[in-house]
Formats: C-alpha cells, structure tokens, sequence
C-alpha cells in the first residue's frame, strides 16, 4: 500500500499540475475571466468551484491509476514489486464495474484492515464485495512475459 500511494500521489500531483498550469493560462490569456483578481492564483485558491473542479481531476487521475492497472495485468506498481495479483473468484471476469467496486469499498486502505479479523479467508472488504482475491505470485508468475 506504501509504494501504490506513492505512485498515487506523484500521478494527483502531476494531474493538478496540469490543471492549475492551464486554468492560469487560460486566465492569464483572458479566456476566463479574472473576476477582479489581480493574480489566477488568488482567483483559484479563493473559488470553491476551481478547487472542487481541481480534486476531482486529481481524484479521476488516482482513481484512474488503480482501475487501469487491476484491468491491464491484476496489479499496480507496488503490487507488482511485492509479487501480489488480484484474480476472481467467480468465473467471469473482471471487470471495469466490479475494479470500480473494488476501489470504492477499499476505503482509501481502511477494507484491507478486515484481512487482520479474517483469519480464515484474509480478505479485504473490497475482494469480497467485489468477488476477487489477492494472491502472492511465484517469482516466474510476476514476470511480465508471463501474462
């Protein structure tokens, strides 16, 4: 969880920057209006509307991050360097509402603390609520060439 929110964090600081950068272009430039501000940054940090529409650029960039890499191979970066993989544990498979399920249930990490109390099955609030599992790989099976 260390290494995924690291990663999570550098991906919403790059997201924001992106963001911020071209909302101070476009009010710079006078393509939205400065609405008596002297300065684009007294214009954002002082609107509720430009910081909401800033959280949920970032928030859709960190969401984003997790969904596409449980779709892509059934790990992130951390999960990779700890040889972890999500699998189903139903027949179908995973899919883009069930990975969705999956992220809203985790909590932000607070699911994953039902791992300590379920000391028969070890899973987290989101695999269960979502129908996966995570599952240490061998050193051969975390090779990329494997998938």
């Amino acid at each position: 969880m260390v290494y995924d929110s690291l990663v999570a964090i550098a991906v919403g600081m790059c997201a924001a920057m992106v963001l911020i950068v071209t909302l101070v272009v476009l009010l710079k430039n006078g393509v939205l209006d400065l609405r008596g501000y002297a300065e684009p940054a007294d214009l954002i940090q002082s609107s509720l509307l430009y910081k909401t529409i800033i959280q949920l650029w970032v928030g859709a960039w960190i969401a984003g991050f997790f969904l596409w890499f449980w779709k892509r191979g059934g790990q992130t970066l951390g999960m990779r360097a700890w040889r972890l993989r999500i699998y189903s544990t139903v027949e179908e498979p995973v899919t883009w509402p069930r990975l969705l399920l999956r992220l809203v249930a985790s909590l932000g990490g607070l699911g994953t603390l039902l791992v300590v109390f379920d000391v028969k099955n070890k899973q987290s609030l989101q695999d269960r609520l979502a129908k996966t599992e995570v599952l240490k790989l061998s050193k051969e099976a975390n090779d990329h060439k494997s998938w």
